[in-house]
């Protein structure tokens, strides 16, 4: 299986696993947003990424944090 493939495979497990309410595909991967607990989402999501096992990342920034959104991107 080609990489691009498997990230693809596995931002589509994250999705299913994670259910955000609401995100945006990006080239890169997706934007979460309208989290209000954005502390609790982030670690939430970090170790279900690493429970999975999956190719991806959590990126994040004060921006973000302004209308509680976060980035999983494709590693």
């Amino acid at each position: 299986m080609s990489n691009t493939k498997k990230s693809e495979d596995d931002l589509q497990q994250f999705i299913k696993a994670f259910d955000p309410n609401k995100f945006k595909i990006l080239k890169s991967g997706i934007e979460i947003r309208g989290i209000t607990d954005i502390h609790r989402s982030i670690t939430l999501a970090k170790a279900l990424i690493q429970k999975l096992k999956l190719q991806l990342d959590i990126r994040h920034n004060a921006e973000m944090t302004t209308y509680g959104g976060f980035e999983v991107i494709k590693l």
